[in-house]
């Protein structure tokens, strides 16, 4: 990466401070101590709610969920995390983080901050992967289980979306990644300040996202809701529900109409609201996805 393609750290601060104001006024920020360093968290919600513990996707930060905050934090106490070894506000330093496993050991320690025995957990994209990865983990710390347009669990990815992403990976840079983004987005429009920050997120130096294999989902015996953008070019939305119709044949499985990979939660977040909290709350959610997948 040449010196001209790395973003200045007040650059990439002045646009997470922007969407940062997005958020709640009441909305509190904690740095939670954990062996691989202090993670910070976004918290909204009524005090007494049952927890909802939300994972970006890559690049994304924890302040993506701006625009979903405000409707689940009537119901349920947010706490929306911004990952270890992702840009943002979480620090790595301490323990390393190598695999998976270290992965798993950091959301453990993150619960134990936040003193939570066990949390409803939503995941979008990579973090899709981690929270699937951590409910085969620790089932008992997990209520209810909802998979965003997941990656890497039930399927992988598409080449042509690979190809796509290939140079925001190479080399990145704020332009690579705003084309990658108009590509992959095309026709929902999402927030533009979202947008800013993503693209400075590829940028900030030191970026490493731990990956690793498929969890085994197969296994999860929690209430599962799979919630897929219908126009995704990350992998083929449709192949994705039936495999995982197949492999957890209780799970709710629904299609989002229109919602692509990345605009995704940022995008139609009503709609996105809706569907989500029907599942937490344990309503007939199920029905009304059979009508959309």
């Amino acid at each position: 990466m040449s010196p001209s393609e790395v973003v200045s750290p007040s650059e990439f601060d002045r646009a997470y401070d922007e969407l940062r104001a997005r958020w709640p006024e009441s909305t509190e920020e904690r740095d939670v101590a954990t062996p691989y360093g202090p993670t910070r968290v976004h918290v909204y919600g009524a005090p007494g709610g049952s927890p909802l513990l939300l994972l970006p996707g890559g690049s994304a930060t924890g302040l993506v969920w701006f625009a979903n905050a405000p409707a689940l934090g009537e119901r349920y106490r947010v706490h929306a995390v911004d990952l270890m070894g992702d840009a943002g506000r979480t620090e790595r330093r301490g323990a390393p983080l190598r695999n998976a496993d270290d992965l798993t050991a950091w959301l453990d320690a993150l619960l134990d901050g936040l003193g939570l025995a066990r949390t409803h957990l939503c995941g979008h994209s990579y973090g899709a992967w981690l929270a699937a990865r951590y409910a085969t983990h620790a089932p008992s710390r997990v209520d209810r289980l909802a998979l965003v347009d997941p990656t890497q669990v039930f399927a992988g990815f598409r080449p042509g979306y690979l190809l796509r992403a290939l140079p925001t990976l190479v080399r990145p840079s704020e332009a690579r990644a705003r084309a990658f983004l108009a590509w992959e987005t095309a026709g929902t429009r999402p927030d533009e300040t979202w947008q800013r920050l993503y693209a400075l997120a590829t940028t900030v130096p030191g970026r490493k996202l731990v990956t690793g294999s498929r969890p085994r989902a197969a296994g999860l015996g929690m209430p599962v809701l799979v919630l897929l953008a219908e126009d995704s070019r990350t992998h083929r939305a449709a192949a994705v529900a039936d495999r995982a119709r197949r492999l957890l044949p209780h799970a709710e499985v629904a299609l989002l109409p229109g919602a692509t990979h990345h605009s995704l939660p940022v995008a139609a977040p009503k709609e996105f609201d809706d569907r989500l909290l029907a599942f937490l709350d344990g309503g007939p959610c199920a029905q009304r996805a059979s009508h959309s997948s």
